[in-house]
């Protein structure tokens, strides 16, 4: 991968951020409110044209890849206002030469009407929005500047976004309250229509909080084994959440919804590079642009110390192919323990994100992944559904031919998720076989 990289022959990205970590929720758990702190002249929108031109035109100009896709992110991208969408649009023709264009937008959902959606839908973007569940679930951590409600606005930018046939994926954050309820999640994000969806573990760490009081994240470098947040989730509990959504998917939804985990679960076994970040052997092809083009190196490293420069003083190609960001992207397999490199699910995991290594292994080595634990559980968990898709797979047949004969597949022995996460589990607890058994009634006599 270094090798491409240097010769410049892969496609770099970069999320876009035009209006920084400007926002109009408030959600607990945000790890970008922060981000204004790192800019003098504060967080803005910006609507300079010769400055977004200038980049619509160095972005495509610098791609090797005929697709070229614009990510559009925040805080919340749609504080900038359609008109200024309007006008990327045709700068975006203008500059696209035979390229093709895509374009991605991220919104929390709030402030969508018919005459946004309607512009999505004809100019082809693809919509990931926010939400964490049903209302219950939703709005613990999820609510505007004055502590109120999001669920509504949400709900009814989803509903116009059906009507008017945008294609639009679910992003779920994964947290200390919901990951207890993992089907009625599942349930709920398949009854308003998604059909792509992406679980996001929230792992996070503050040193306290601003004048504003707003959490102040640390860098993941900031010590090890240092207490998360109450709103992030715990590991074993992740790794338990995934696996019962799972195990409704893999009975009757393969092939009609796409949950994100899943599909790059089985990228991995197939031995393909499974399409997103956290999963793979190495990373930093995934760079951010702040509002006034300051670049860094990942979403979760927008830190002083990722710093790469300011467009348009820095080229984006040169900065996507630094030294520092070529070393930013390899560091994810060379600074992994001894623990990780030892794992038969290493080539599954990779180690998972960076920022996510917050604790130390066994040995004592820095650098072990906060959900090691649950990922080690869910990976053994849907070991023998992997395999049998692989196969399917290898024989050219579809692997959603797993839910027809799912029945006939041993289930794992006993005592197998437990023995291969080695994970620490309370006599009263549900035993992590699967039997749905009490721990003091099933694997613990075993």
């Amino acid at each position: 991968m270094s090798e491409l990289i240097r010769t410049g022959y892969t496609p770099y990205n970069i999320m876009i951020k035009p209006a920084g970590s400007l926002c109009n929720l408030d959600c607990r758990y945000c790890y970008y409110l922060d981000k204004a702190d790192l800019f003098v002249n504060g967080i803005r929108q910006n609507h300079d044209k010769n400055f977004w031109e200038n980049f619509v035109q160095n972005y495509i100009s610098t791609q090797s890849s005929t697709n070229v896709s614009f990510v559009w992110q925040g805080g919340e991208p749609a504080l900038m206002g359609l008109d200024f969408y309007k006008w990327i649009v045709e700068i975006q023709k203008k500059h696209a030469g035979n390229k093709k264009i895509e374009n991605v937008f991220q919104t929390n959902g709030t402030l969508l009407n018919r005459e946004w959606c309607s512009f999505l839908a004809e100019n082809k973007f693809l919509v990931g929005i926010s939400v964490d569940g049903p209302q219950n679930l939703h709005d613990i951590f999820r609510y505007n500047k004055q502590g109120k409600s999001s669920f509504k606005e949400v709900m009814n930018s989803i509903e116009l976004l059906r009507k008017c046939n945008v294609d639009f994926n679910t992003l779920t954050t994964v947290n200390s309250l919901n990951v207890k309820y993992p089907l009625e999640v599942y349930q709920f994000l398949k009854e308003i229509g998604s059909q792509f969806l992406q679980f996001m573990p929230v792992v996070e760490r503050i040193s306290g909080l601003d004048k504003k009081n707003r959490p102040t994240i640390l860098h993941p470098n900031d010590g090890d084994n240092l207490s998360v947040t109450e709103w992030s989730v715990n590991s074993l509990d992740y790794g338990k959440f995934l696996n019962s959504v799972f195990d409704q998917w893999v009975k009757k939804d393969v092939g009609k919804i796409y949950v994100q985990m899943f599909d790059v679960t089985l990228a991995n076994w197939y031995g393909e590079n499974p399409g997103l970040c956290v999963f793979s052997k190495h990373c930093g092809d995934n760079l951010i642009m702040e509002h006034q083009g300051n670049l860094y190196q990942c979403d979760h490293f927008v830190f002083k110390e990722n710093y790469l420069g300011k467009f348009p003083e820095n080229d984006l190609l040169e900065a996507a192919k630094s030294v520092e960001q070529i070393t930013f992207g390899l560091n994810k397999e060379k600074l992994l323990p001894g623990e990780c490199r030892d794992c038969e699910f290493l080539f599954a995991c990779h180690g998972e994100c960076p920022k996510n290594r917050i604790i130390r292994s066994k040995t004592g080595e820095p650098g072990l992944n906060y959900l090691c634990e649950g990922l080690k559980l869910f990976f053994q968990h849907v070991k023998p559904s992997m395999d049998y898709m692989l196969n399917e797979l290898k024989n050219q047949r579809p692997p959603a031919n797993i839910m027809k004969t799912f029945k006939t597949i041993a289930p794992p022995p006993p005592f197998a998720n437990h023995k291969a996460a080695k994970v620490k589990v309370g006599r009263n607890e549900l035993c992590p076989c699967g039997s749905g058994k009490f721990y003091k009634n099933c694997c613990r006599n075993k």
